[in-house]
């Protein structure tokens, strides 16, 4: 999945608008315009369409954690310069405030078993024996859930 889809995802699933997106931006000290936003929103085949760095999207999940749990003090936690659906993964557990059961349980949502074991291997560092990268269809399944979970919540 391309920074753009999990950034598009992420908005549907908490049915974000505009300001609020720049709102949670804002919270990790990024300022950015609604034209960026909606540039980076639009289809890959839009002329308009702009890709967003894997910087820029630390930053939004970063401000999705504090949006979510609160501000920690202190200075604020330094983007990753490079994402992939490992850090992706961990950063919405972290700002759902989920435990192991509450992801498992969100991707039961959607049809999707793992055990605990395997879900614990996703968030081990990459050097370790048990590592294992995140597919993006598990990570898709994963934000299916969290919209399935939070977008009924609202409606």
């Amino acid at each position: 999945m391309t920074n753009n889809d999990v950034l598009r995802r992420i908005r549907y699933a908490f049915d974000f608008n505009d300001s609020k997106m720049i709102d949670i931006f804002g919270l990790a000290d990024l300022e950015v315009t609604r034209e960026q936003i909606s540039d980076w929103l639009k289809k890959d085949e839009d002329p308009a369409f702009q890709e967003i760095t894997d910087t820029q999207l630390a930053i939004f999940l970063n401000g999705l954690i504090n949006d979510r749990r609160g501000k920690k003090e202190g200075a604020l936690v330094e983007p990753e310069k490079r994402i992939n659906n490992n850090i992706i993964f961990r950063k919405l557990k972290i700002a759902l405030d989920m435990k192991a059961e509450d992801v498992l349980e969100t991707l039961a949502l959607t049809d999707t078993v793992i055990s605990k074991h395997e879900l614990s291997a996703f968030f081990r560092k990459s050097k370790h024996k048990h590592f294992r990268k995140c597919k993006d269809q598990l990570l898709r399944k994963f934000i299916e859930g969290v919209q399935l979970k939070y977008r009924a919540a609202q409606e």
